[in-house]
């Protein structure tokens, strides 16, 4: 290692931290991200699959690594680049070098209409009338109830179906497929899981080709690319339009009932949703794995030089929580102004194109669920809570709740 980053962080190449980073409280970033960032918050770890990759663990740095278009998800040697773990989801690189650039610009102009600000607000009423109802169908069962189940679950997957063009009847399928998508333990499992998906989004594609109707789907069924790319395209959107938003709405719930004068306070003013579901955006960490990228050329993030081909990992869990950003950032305030932007979508050209769609449904939500059941509680004491520690994800494997 270069001497002068053996200086900043006090590691050689032998002893680097090694990902992922454990944490005593699910509900927190493990500590570890803070103490290296407040030495260098770009520097080197070794990761899970055991190479050496740069970690972006602070906010302005993140910013620059999400903008700066010489970062990819494809490697100038994929065969020779770090690996960050066995997952086929962000386990290595990923896409074509020569290509990539303009395939991602040109699928960003292609499904930009279909998640427009102002087509996703006009799903707002929709979405209320579906959380009423499955808040409704909660209020009927025996207590405890499952929220995971019962309701962090079918309601992104309610929505994405309705919007994709999915049948809602195939949620059982594509739902075991997705967590299958997500294993960490499992490569052969992941990748099968990963084919599947596509080769059931193919199917769709090819009725939508000759039944078309007003989805997204049938859109990108007559897009101009290669049958192969939009179905794969396709299956990471019915994917990733469900997975994220489950585990956001859980740990929303978890954070408003361990802050519980910030429950109180969203309760009596139903209009900070907005706000709270900002605050959960950026406080929640269900995952524990940055995002990894590779440098096509040299770049500088930070004032530390990235070598062409060499991995790095933007941590936006970490960066949310950085302190020359956030003051205080630890804390859980809804009624924080948030100066900066927090990163959970991604920055600049890699800002997620499903942003708008995520935040309707978390601010129906949050508006709704602590009105509905204003004692809402949980029935286990938290740390009872089962992690899926072996998910891409996180999250956990059921919310028991209480009212």
């Amino acid at each position: 290692m270069d001497d002068h980053i053996t200086e900043h962080t006090g590691h050689t190449d032998d002893d680097l931290p090694r990902l992922p980073f454990t944490r005593d409280d699910p509900l927190t970033v493990p500590e570890m991200y803070g103490a290296l960032r407040s030495v260098r918050p770009v520097t080197r770890v070794r990761t899970q699959a055991g190479d050496v990759a740069w970690l972006v663990s602070g906010y302005e740095e993140a910013r620059q690594a999400f903008a700066d278009q010489r970062l990819g998800r494809s490697a100038p040697d994929p065969e020779r680049a770090a690996r960050i773990s066995a997952s086929p989801l962000i386990g290595g690189p990923r896409g074509d070098i020569e290509t990539e650039k303009t395939e991602h610009e040109r699928m960003r102009r292609m499904l930009a209409p279909a998640f427009s600000a102002r087509r996703m607000s006009a799903l707002e009423p929709h979405v209320q009338r579906l959380v009423d109802g499955l808040l409704d169908h909660m209020a009927e069962l025996p207590s405890p109830v499952d929220l995971r189940q019962e309701f962090s679950v079918p309601l992104p997957v309610l929505v994405i179906c309705e919007l994709l063009g999915v049948p809602y009847g195939d949620r059982e399928h594509f739902r075991k497929l997705a967590d299958a998508m997500t294993d960490l333990s499992d490569r052969e499992r992941s990748e099968a899981a990963m084919a599947e998906l596509a080769d059931y989004t193919r199917g769709i594609l090819a009725d939508k080709r000759a039944h078309p109707a007003n989805d997204v789907f049938s859109d990108m069924a007559t897009m101009d690319a290669p049958d192969e790319e939009i179905a794969e395209l396709a299956a990471g959107l019915l994917f990733a339009g469900h997975e994220t938003t489950v585990n956001r709405i859980d740990y929303g719930v978890l954070l408003l009932l361990a802050n519980p004068a910030q429950r109180d306070a969203l309760l009596a003013d139903p209009s900070l949703a907005g706000a709270a579901t900002e605050e959960i955006l950026r406080v929640a960490a269900p995952g524990n794995h940055g995002l990894p990228r590779y440098a096509h050329e040299d770049v500088s993030i930070g004032g530390v030089t990235i070598k062409r081909g060499e991995a790095v990992l933007i941590a936006a869990t970490a960066a949310n929580r950085d302190e020359r950003a956030f003051p205080d950032p630890d804390r859980f305030d809804i009624g924080r102004d948030l100066g900066d932007p927090h990163l959970a979508f991604g920055y600049a050209g890699r800002y997620c194109i499903g942003a708008s769609l995520a935040r309707v449904e978390l601010r129906t939500v949050f508006g709704t669920l602590f009105r509905r059941f204003p004692t809402l509680a949980l029935a286990v004491p938290v740390e009872e809570l089962v992690q899926r520690e072996a998910s891409l994800t996180g999250g956990f494997t059921r919310i028991p709740v209480t009212w």
